[in-house]
């Protein structure tokens, strides 16, 4: 029983000494992978979450302890499910052999807040746009694109501090500008959850 009091009692300075690091004020480097649950609101597309990736690196401008700007670059995978509504919204330009999952690749640049409860634990606000790097042209007969090339999110979420310069975290990324490229008889909204771990240098 001592020797697992004495190893959670290491563990928690441990734990507080690099929490005090990594929110030393100055500017910290790290990366990071996350689970990405994504899905487009819309008619068009069916409710469920698909289960995709992110990538990325991020800087903590920390101004104190307890606050700190935190810029970010990722890599972001999102597939959603076409619905069968798809070609009736637009029969007269759906392809009929379309693809029914979606698979979009954003350059996804989101700038947060990051304002601690304690020095293990943040909160984080803030704006994110992400740089559509393909899109999928078998939705419509034409080849027009059926995406816009931007998309301006709001993402909220929660930022753990652990020992070993790891850290744990989880966002809601809510989309707030129509995607749809084609018309607006459905408006395209995107949507994500994210659980990740990350790395600072």
């Amino acid at each position: 029983m001592k020797k697992l009091v004495s190893c959670l009692m290491a563990m928690s300075i441990a734990s507080g000494a690099f929490a005090q690091a990594a929110t030393k004020p100055g500017v910290h480097l790290g990366i990071k992978a996350d689970a990405n649950l994504t899905k487009i609101d819309g008619q068009s597309y069916t409710d469920a979450f698909k289960l995709n990736y992110s990538l990325g690196a991020y800087a903590k401008l920390q101004i104190s302890h307890l606050f700190a700007i935190q810029p970010e670059l990722n890599f972001s995978q999102s597939t959603s499910t076409v619905s069968n509504n798809f070609g009736d919204i637009y029969n007269n330009i759906a392809n009929p052999n379309y693809r029914k999952n979606i698979r979009l690749n954003y350059l996804s640049i989101p700038i947060l807040a990051s304002i601690g409860v304690t020095r293990h634990f943040f909160i984080q606000v803030g704006p994110q746009y992400g740089i559509l790097m393909n899109d999928n042209e078998n939705l419509l007969q034409n080849g027009k694109n059926a995406f816009k090339n931007g998309d301006f999110s709001m993402v909220g979420g929660v930022w753990f501090e652990l020992p070993a310069r790891l850290n744990l975290h989880a966002r809601y990324v809510i989309g707030l500008t129509n995607i749809n490229d084609i018309d607006n008889q459905d408006k395209w909204k995107s949507q994500a959850i994210q659980l990740g771990v990350g790395f600072t240098f």
